[in-house]
C-alpha cells in the first residue's frame, strides 16, 4: 500500500507513548507508592506498547498488494543491522554481568540470538524480524483473513505458556510441548507465538481502507483495556501466570487503540520513530547509568530507591540522548538520499484522487445492479497495472478485465480480489493456470471451447458473441443466413453451456463502432445489440440460465447508457479522458485525467542563428536561441511523427515548442524567451501546469493516432508515481 503521502501523526506520536511505557515496565515507577497501582501500570496498561509497534511494522510493511519481497528484505536487513549494533552496545554490560562464563555458553548465545535477546529488552528486535518474514509469508500465501486465523492460533499457543501458563500446563500434550519449548527460548512471547497477529491486523488495516468511527474505536479500546485489567488481576489472583506479557483481550485492545490512532492527522512527525526507536534501546544503558550516578553521588534514596523518581530520571536522560543522537544523525550521517522513482528522468504521474473520482461518477450513471468493469489491460492503458488495480481493488472494484492471462495472473499476485477476465485467447494447455488463479476466460468460438474443456481442468469462462466486429466470439448469423445457420450456430452454443469443465458465469459481446455519431453507424451498433439480445433470448427459451451479460466498453456506455447489463468494461474513459479530443458522446460525466507524463531538463545550451538541431538538422535556429535537452524521446512513448509539427511543452507553467527531430532518448525544447529554465527543471509533456494543460488527446491526435495507442506505448524506462491517494 503507498502510505507515502499519508500523515500519521497519531501513529508517530504514540510511538514516544510506548517507548515510555516501556521504560515503565523496566523500572516500575509506582512501586514505591501502591503495589496494586504499579501493577495496573506495567502489567496490564503498558503491554500495549509492544504490539502497537508489531502493528505499525504490520501497517507499513504487509500489504497483500505487495508483488515482491523488497520491502520484506528492506525491513529485514534494516532489523538485524539494528539488532546487531544492539548486541554490540551491550555487550560491555553482558561482560559485566559475567555472562560469557555461564554453562552451555554457545547454545545459551544462540537461544538468546534467536529469541529472548541478549539483554532482557532486546527481545523485540529478533520479535520483529521472525515475526514479519511469518507474517509476510502467511498474508501472501493465505489471504488476510485465513493469515489471522493461523496467527490467532500461534498467539493462544503463546498465550498459554504466558499468563495462562497454570492452565496449560495442566494439559498434558500442552505441558509436554511447552516443556520441550521452554527448554529452546525461556519465553513464548517471541517472533512464532506472539508477534505474528499484529503484524498481520496492521496489515489487514492497511489494506482495507475501512476505519472504525473515532468514538467507536475509543470506547472500545477503553472497554477492552478494562477487560483486560479484570484479566490480568483475576489471573494474578490465581497465580496462573508464568509470565504477564500476553492476555487475550489485549488483540482487540491494541486493535482499537490503533483506529483510533488514524484519526489523528496532521503534520508528519518522522523523527519520533527514530528518537523512540533510540529510547528503547538505549533506556538500560541509562538506568545503570543512573543507578551508577547514585552511588558515586549517594543519592540512592532519591534516584533509585523511589521509584517515581528513579523513572522521572531515566526517562529524562533516555531522550534527551535519543534526541541528541537523532539530530546528530540528521547533520552529520550519511544517509542514502531518497530519489522519488523517475525522477531523474522521465516519470509518470498518476492522480489516484481523480481515478477514484472517475469510479464514482461512472457509478452514479450507471443503471441498478450493473457494476464496473475496470480494463487493466496493456499496463492499465500506460498507467502502471500494479498501481491503477491495486487501488481500484482497495476501494471496492471486484470486476477486471486484462488481456492475457499472464496479466490476469499478476493482478492475482497483487492481491486483487473479484472476477478477472481474460478478453484475449489462452492456449487451453495452460487451462490449470486459469484453474489456479481463479481467472474467467473468454470463449472465442466452439472449437476453442472444445479444446479448452478437453484439458479435464474446472475453468470459468465467458462466451464472447461475434456481433458484427468479426474479430473474437462465437459467430452469431446475421438476418440473410438466420434460417440457415441460426439452429446450427445454437445448437453449438447450447453445448458450450452444458461442457462438463467450463463454468460459464458471463456472456458478452464488443461493440466495434459505438463511439461513432454517423446515422449508418449507429444503425449498425443498434443492430448489433439486437443480435445479442436475440441469441440471449433464444438461449432463455431452451431453459438456459443466462449468466451475467455485457456489452458496453466505454463508448458502449457513454453513447448507449440506457442499456441494462451486469457490467459495463469501462477502459479509456476510466483514465479520465477520451480516444479523441473532438469525440462526441450522448451522456457527458465530469471524468479527471488521471496521468501526466513528466521530465526534466538535463542540459541547456546557447545555439546561434544560424545554427542546427538534432538529427537532420531538422531545426536551424533564425535566431540566438536557448536550447533545453528533455531526457524523454520516442522510446518512452512520445511517437517520432510529432517532430517538426509544432507540439509543445510546458515548463513552469508556460509553453514551449519541441524543436528538431525527436530523438530515441531526448528531445529538444526552444526556452528562448522563458526565464528561469535550469537543468533539473521538471517539463511537462501531458498533464496541467500552473494554468496551462496538454492533454492526452490532444498529443495523440498531433500524432494523428488515438488516446489509447499514444498511452499504450509508454515505454519500460517511464516509471510510474502515485502523487496523491485518496
Amino acid at each position: 500500500m503507498n502510505t507515502s503521502n499519508k500523515s500519521y501523526t497519531g501513529i508517530d506520536c504514540f510511538r514516544m507513548i510506548a517507548a515510555l511505557f516501556i521504560i515503565a515496565i523496566h523500572t516500575s515507577p509506582l512501586g514505591t507508592y501502591s503495589e496494586w497501582g504499579d501493577f495496573i501500570l506495567t502489567r496490564v496498561i503498558a503491554r500495549v506498547a509492544v504490539p502497537f509497534f508489531f502493528m505499525t511494522s504490520g501497517f507499513f510493511l504487509i500489504s497483500r498488494y505487495s508483488c515482491n519481497a523488497d520491502r520484506l528484505c528492506a525491513f529485514a536487513r534494516k532489523t538485524a543491522l539494528i539488532y546487531g549494533a544492539a548486541v554490540l552496545l551491550y555487550l560491555p554490560i553482558n561482560m559485566y554481568n559475567g555472562y560469557f562464563k555461564m554453562e552451555n555458553l554457545l547454545p545459551n548465545i544462540i537461544q538468546d540470538i534467536v529469541f529472548d535477546g541478549t539483554l532482557y529488552h532486546l527481545w523485540y528486535l529478533p520479535a520483529s524480524l521472525a515475526g514479519g518474514v511469518i507474517a509476510w509469508i502467511l498474508v501472501r500465501k493465505l489471504g488476510f483473513r485465513r493469515a489471522f486465523v493461523v496467527a490467532v492460533i500461534l498467539y493462544l499457543m503463546g498465550l498459554f505458556g504466558d499468563s495462562y501458563y497454570g492452565l496449560g500446563k495442566q494439559v498434558p500434550v500442552l505441558g509436554g510441548f511447552y516443556t520441550l519449548w521452554f527448554q529452546v527460548s525461556d519465553y513464548t512471547r517471541n517472533g512464532i507465538f506472539f508477534a505474528p497477529v499484529f503484524l498481520v491486523l496492521g496489515g489487514w488495516i492497511a489494506d482495507c481502507q475501512t476505519h472504525l468511527r473515532q468514538v467507536t474505536a475509543w470506547s472500545m479500546c477503553i472497554v477492552m483495556l478494562l477487560s483486560m485489567l479484570a484479566e490480568g488481576m483475576v489471573l494474578h489472583y490465581f497465580q496462573l501466570q508464568r509470565h504477564d506479557s500476553m492476555y487475550l483481550s489485549l488483540v482487540p485492545c491494541v486493535y482499537f487503540l490503533f483506529q483510533a490512532l488514524l484519526h489523528f492527522r496532521g503534520k508528519r512527525h518522522a523523527w519520533l520513530r527514530d528518537v523512540s526507536l533510540l529510547v528503547y534501546i538505549i533506556h538500560p544503558m541509562m538506568i545503570v547509568a543512573i543507578r551508577l550516578a547514585a552511588k558515586v553521588l549517594h543519592l540512592q534514596t532519591l534516584l533509585v530507591k523511589n521509584s517515581l523518581v528513579h523513572f522521572v530520571a531515566v526517562v529524562v536522560t533516555s531522550v534527551s540522548f535519543s534526541v541528541a543522537a537523532a539530530a546528530f544523525w540528521q547533520r552529520f550521517g550519511r544517509r542514502k538520499k531518497e530519489w522519488n522513482q523517475g525522477a531523474d528522468r522521465a516519470y509518470i504521474e498518476i492522480n489516484l484522487d481523480n481515478l477514484t473520482h472517475n469510479v464514482q461518477v461512472l457509478r452514479g450513471a450507471m443503471p441498478a445492479k450493473c457494476e464496473l468493469m475496470a480494463v487493466v489491460k496493456a499496463q492499465a492503458y500506460g498507467h502502471g497495472m500494479y498501481e491503477i488495480a491495486t487501488h481500484l481493488d482497495r476501494i471496492g472494484v471486484r470486476a477486471f478485465a486484462a488481456a492475457t492471462i499472464d496479466e490476469g495472473i499478476a493482478l492475482r499476485r497483487f492481491g486483487v480480489r473479484g472476477e478477472i477476465l481474460v478478453l484475449g485467447c489462452t492456449l487451453p494447455e495452460r487451462a490449470s493456470e486459469l484453474h489456479r488463479y481463479g481467472l474467467s476466460q473468454t470463449l472465442s468460438d466452439y472449437d476453442y471451447a472444445c479444446r479448452l474443456n478437453a484439458q479435464g481442468v474446472p475453468v470459468k469462462a465467458h462466451i464472447k458473441l461475434d456481433t458484427g466486429m468479426h474479430r473474437l466470439g462465437f459467430w452469431v448469423p446475421v438476418e440473410k443466413d438466420a434460417d440457415k445457420n441460426a439452429d446450427k450456430e445454437m445448437q453449438k452454443l447450447s453445448r458450450v453451456f452444458h461442457m462438463k469443465y467450463l463454468n460459464i458465469n458471463g456472456i458478452y459481446t464488443h461493440l466495434c463502432a459505438a463511439d461513432s455519431p454517423d446515422e449508418e453507424d449507429v444503425l449498425f451498433t443498434r443492430q448489433q445489440i439486437a443480435r445479442f439480445y436475440k441469441v440471449v433470448n433464444r438461449l432463455k427459451k431452451q431453459g438456459i440460465h443466462i449468466p451475467k451479460t455485457h456489452i458496453q466498453s466505454s463508448y458502449g456506455f457513454l453513447n448507449y447508457p440506457e442499456l441494462k447489463c451486469s457490467y459495463v468494461r469501462a477502459g479509456i474513459a476510466l483514465y479520465g479522458v477520451l480516444s479523441t479530443p473532438d469525440a462526441q458522446t450522448r451522456l457527458h460525466l465530469d471524468l479527471r485525467p488521471v496521468l501526466a507524463l513528466k521530465a526534466h531538463i538535463v542540459l541547456v545550451r546557447n545555439i546561434k542563428e544560424g545554427e542546427s538541431v538534432g538529427y537532420g538538422r531538422m531545426f536551424t535556429a533564425d535566431r540566438d536561441s536557448r536550447i533545453a535537452i528533455v531526457s524523454i524521446g520516442y522510446a518512452d512513448g512520445i511517437p517520432r511523427i510529432l517532430s517538426g509539427q509544432g507540439q509543445q511543452v510546458l515548463l513552469g507553467g508556460q509553453p514551449a515548442p519541441v524543436v528538431g527531430r525527436i530523438c530515441m532518448d531526448q528531445l529538444a525544447v526552444d526556452v528562448t524567451g522563458i526565464e528561469h529554465v535550469y537543468v533539473g527543471m521538471t517539463v511537462t509533456l501531458i498533464g496541467r501546469d500552473g494554468d496551462q494543460e496538454i492533454t492526452a488527446p490532444a498529443v495523440a491526435a498531433q500524432a494523428d493516432t488515438i488516446t489509447n495507442e499514444l498511452l499504450s506505448c509508454r515505454g519500460t524506462r517511464v516509471v510510474v508515481t502515485c502523487c496523491s491517494y485518496c
